[in-house]
């Protein structure tokens, strides 16, 4: 169970870098699609050529099974993708993350309805300070907003909801195929059916810019099939509700590069937020007589 909930951690971290490499493909042209349209791709193309030289058995698949790879890369990770970012056009990057992580939330749900995965108190004790730790770090308190729109709501809280059925389906066609097996075959539907929907065919002149190229393979390697491939292998051993909670970590990792390589500012309010979701993750990971 350590090891799972290290591959988790460890991909929510990587996760955390998504912004670096967003910012190369921003400066070079393309729109947020058309980025979530080459990360899959990206992604697709070298997981696919490290499996066909280390383990070609992992590229076979049941046709038959084709519905389980459809939840996974296209109602989870292209869905939540899509909602994300017109959350983001709403309204801001702070209330996107806020709505985005209600994503444990429905995990720990669906698990209890699924899975018979138990609620315990320490569960909800979790789920609670990281909520209140990624409204802190995103800035979306103290610092008040403006009204927020029922659409961007409704958009917010799609993408927590995409964000978990990757927990759920994954945990389902775990139970037939390897970690590798449904990584690759997730990230493969999600380009499939992300590329024509971006429109990025109308904008290749893009893809002459070198920060175009830097910005894909870092958001491809780095920030999709790796974590992809590290939170899949822990959620075999893992309970989806724990490996949600333990994901948020991308926003306290976000948020340590945005003070350490953009020099944004250091608030007390950011720092309690970051100790809150490290807090939850320790919770979490304490032996069950400690907690």
């Amino acid at each position: 169970m350590k090891k799972a909930c290290l591959q988790i951690i460890a991909a929510a971290s990587l996760w955390g870098c998504i912004g670096l490499f967003l910012k190369l493909l921003t400066a070079a042209g393309l729109t947020s699609m058309q980025g979530v349209a080459l990360r899959s791709l990206a992604g697709c193309l070298s997981y696919g050529l490290f499996l066909f030289f280390t383990d070609r058995s992992a590229l076979r698949a049941d046709p038959r099974d084709w519905y389980w790879f459809f939840g996974t890369g296209v109602c989870s990770l292209l869905f939540f993708n899509w909602c994300y970012f017109n959350a983001i056009t709403l309204s801001s990057m702070s209330v996107a993350a806020v709505l985005l992580y209600t994503s444990p939330v429905f995990v720990t749900l669906m698990s209890a309805l699924f899975f018979r995965e138990k609620i315990t108190p320490v569960k909800i004790t979790a789920l609670i300070v990281t909520f209140a730790g990624c409204v802190l770090v995103t800035g979306l308190f103290p610092l008040g907003q403006a009204p927020i729109s029922l659409q961007t709501i409704l958009f917010g809280l799609g993408a927590g909801f995409g964000y978990a059925l990757y927990s759920i389906f994954g945990k389902f066609v775990l139970k037939k195929y390897s970690p590798a097996t449904v990584t690759f075959y997730t990230i493969l539907t999600s380009a499939l059916f992300s590329l024509p929907l971006s429109g990025l065919h109308t904008n290749l002149a893009a893809l002459a810019d070198g920060r175009a190229w830097a910005g894909a393979l870092g958001v491809g390697v780095l920030c999709c099939a790796l974590p992809y491939h590290l939170y899949t292998s822990g959620l075999k051993d893992a309970e989806p509700g724990r490996a949600a909670i333990l994901a948020t970590v991308e926003p306290f990792v976000a948020a340590g590069l945005g003070i350490l390589l953009f020099h944004e500012a250091v608030t007390p309010w950011k720092l309690l937020g970051m100790a809150a979701i490290l807090g939850a993750v320790l919770l979490l990971n304490l032996p069950e007589k400690n907690r």
